[in-house]
Formats: structure tokens, C-alpha cells, sequence
């Protein structure tokens, strides 16, 4: 990716994130920000030392990390004027403003492409560029809402959970938009034009429901009782099987436990002293949701609860079962998975090698 030039007009979190991907890739990355204030994103989460020293945000810095950047002013024609000159010697333009913006200043794909016939130019709406919802505005907790996902991250009573991860801004918004943005870029380098990528990261959020629909499927074809398996605590993925759930620890922790399937369900089973639980699986006829799964789940829950986190882990994550702590932030970001230190070489990236 050494060479590709990136214009990254966007702001927050989903076409930032795109354009960091990049970089990472090895693109050299120019975000253009507007005079004043700038990204929003700068004073969003802003710690109070930043704001005093005049520094941005951590979530600004660690989303923009590896680019260049500068200050356009398109409203005026000195400012579409310098994006015109940095358009004709790029590859890719992003932006994320809302539907009709870019067109109004004259800095659409269709004006931009007089300049740059090869330029892959991406935008990144909530709802896509055209259609009756593409004027209206949202964040990633109404993009979850109008796919259908917001009601899947729910409580067992039905309350949908707001995340803390920016589920459409990430899997809906950044990476179509690196994916595609990809694929553009090998058309080009193969002798073809540019291309116009349009993300709505409400439509490609719902495209990745994909565990959902395929039981909505089901019960259109009239699998019985398979609608249910749509809601919190009855299917196979969402709490419905003890060999796919959480369980409380002793110690008020969570053990993740991802036996899905049968031969790590075995194993498990056996490395708890019930061998007699391992007969008891979706794959071999437990009804997903029913009776059985509900029992031995609090039996299950029961077992857990005896031992402390840190017991459980040194027991059962050598046995190759798929369990797991549910570690905190801090714990993540200082486990041995996630150390530079720990790493091999072939684990970093070309430029940390």
C-alpha cells in the first residue's frame, strides 16, 4: 500500500477508523478538517489535562494516529480549489457528510472524476446515498435499531443492552468501507476507472444480522418454534445452550464458556468431573431453548459458582475447550495477547518488525 494517497475528509469514528486501516496499510493519509473546531471527535471524551494543554482527545488520537493533516475551508473556492489540486494527484477520497453536501459544493464524485477519472471516491452515510432515508440523521444506536441488531443485544427480558462498542460504525461503516475501497483499487490497477462506493452502515449492518436471519429463515419455512430462538435466552448463539453462555464465578467474575461444538463440549465436561453432562448437547438432541438446555444450564451455573475466576482459568484453559475470561478493558489491554513484548515477529505488523 506504500504510494496510495488518501484524502480522509470525514469525522467521529467510522470513516476515521477506515482511513487508519489504511494507514496502517501503509497508505499516506491527508485528513482535511474544516476551520474552528475541526472533528468534533477532538473534545469528544476529552480528558481535562488534554483540554487545558490544548491537546485532543484520546478517542481523536487513537483513531487519526499515522496521519497528516491540515485544514480546508471548501465553503470557500480557495478552499475547493486546493481539494481539487489534492484530488487530481490522489487515489481515494472519503468522506461522511450527509447525502447532497459534497454534490452542493461541487465536490461530488461525478465533478471530481473531471479531475481524477481514477479516483475511487467513498461515502459513508447512516443510511445510504439515496433513498427516503438518506437525509435523515442517526448514530450507531439508530443504525442498530433500524437493522434489527439492537433488538438482539438484549436482556433475557427483552431490554436491549446499549453497547460500548460502535457495532455499526465498525462492522457496518469502516470495514464495507475498507473492503470495498480495496476492491475498487484493484479495478484501477487494472486498467479500469474509478469508482463511487457508497457504505450505509445501516444497510450493511443488517447484511451481517446474519445468525438472526438465517432462524427467521427457518421459521419461514416453518421450522416450529424457531421464531422464538430469535429472542435473548432461547437460541443456540444468545444464551439458549449451556455449552454456549456465561456463568458467574465465585468471586461476582464471568466465565465465557464456547463449546459449541461437541468435541470441545467433551472435553470440558470431562475437565469439570461431569462426564455425565457430555451426552447432553444441541448437536445430539437437546432442544435448543427447552427444557433440558434451561436445566442444565443452572446446573451448570451452580457448578461455576463454586470456584473463583482465576481457579477456573487455570483449570480449563489449558484443555483446548474453548472457555475463557471475561476479562475487563484494563485486563485486555495488559493480557499477554494484546503485549507488543509478547509477540512474535510474524504477529507484527511490516513497520514493527
Amino acid at each position: 500500500m506504500h504510494g496510495l494517497r488518501v484524502l480522509d475528509l470525514t469525522r467521529l469514528l467510522p470513516g476515521p477508523l477506515a482511513t487508519l486501516r489504511l494507514a496502517e496499510l501503509g497508505a499516506d493519509v491527508l485528513k482535511i478538517e474544516e476551520p474552528g473546531a475541526g472533528d468534533p471527535a477532538r473534545t469528544m471524551m476529552q480528558a481535562p489535562a488534554d483540554r487545558a494543554s490544548g491537546i485532543p482527545s484520546s478517542f481523536y488520537r487513537l483513531v487519526n494516529r499515522g496521519k497528516r493533516e491540515t485544514r480546508l475551508d471548501l465553503k470557500s473556492e480557495t478552499g475547493r480549489t486546493v481539494l481539487r489540486a489534492l484530488v487530481r494527484e490522489s487515489h481515494v477520497l472519503v468522506e461522511s457528510f450527509r447525502p447532497g453536501v459534497m454534490e452542493k459544493l461541487g465536490l461530488d464524485y461525478a465533478s471530481l472524476l473531471q479531475v481524477n477519472p481514477r479516483l475511487v471516491y467513498c461515502a459513508i452515510t447512516g443510511y445510504g446515498s439515496a433513498g427516503l432515508f438518506s437525509q435523515r440523521p442517526g448514530h450507531d444506536l439508530n443504525y442498530l435499531a433500524y437493522a434489527g441488531v439492537l433488538d438482539q443485544l438484549a436482556a433475557t427480558d427483552g431490554t436491549p443492552i446499549v453497547p460500548n462498542i460502535q457495532i455499526a460504525d465498525l462492522l457496518g461503516g469502516a470495514l464495507p468501507a475498507v473492503t470495498r475501497i480495496l476492491a475498487a483499487l484493484w479495478q484501477v490497477s487494472r486498467g479500469g476507472d474509478g469508482a463511487f462506493v457508497d457504505v450505509s452502515m445501516t444497510h450493511s449492518i443488517h447484511a451481517s444480522n446474519v445468525a438472526a436471519q438465517a432462524t427467521l429463515e427457518n421459521a419461514d419455512r416453518g421450522a416450529p418454534g424457531n421464531r422464538e430462538q430469535l429472542r435473548a435466552g432461547h437460541g443456540l448463539l444468545n444464551g439458549g445452550v449451556p455449552c454456549y453462555n456465561v456463568y458467574r464465578t465465585a468471586d461476582g467474575r464471568w466465565l465465557a464458556v464456547g463449546a459449541l461444538e461437541l468435541k470441545f463440549w467433551e472435553r470440558l465436561c470431562r475437565a469439570l468431573g461431569r462426564p455425565d453432562w457430555a451426552s447432553r448437547h444441541w448437536s445430539l438432541g437437546q432442544a435448543i431453548g427447552g427444557p433440558d438446555a434451561i436445566a442444565l444450564t443452572r446446573e451448570m451455573a451452580e457448578h461455576i459458582a463454586t470456584h473463583r475466576l482465576a481457579t477456573w482459568v487455570e483449570l480449563l484453559e489449558p484443555r483446548d475447550c474453548c472457555v475463557s475470561p471475561v476479562l475487563t478493558v484494563e485486563e485486555a489491554r495488559e493480557h499477554l495477547l494484546f503485549r507488543l513484548d509478547a509477540q512474535t515477529p510474524t504477529d507484527r505488523t511490516s513497520d514493527e518488525a
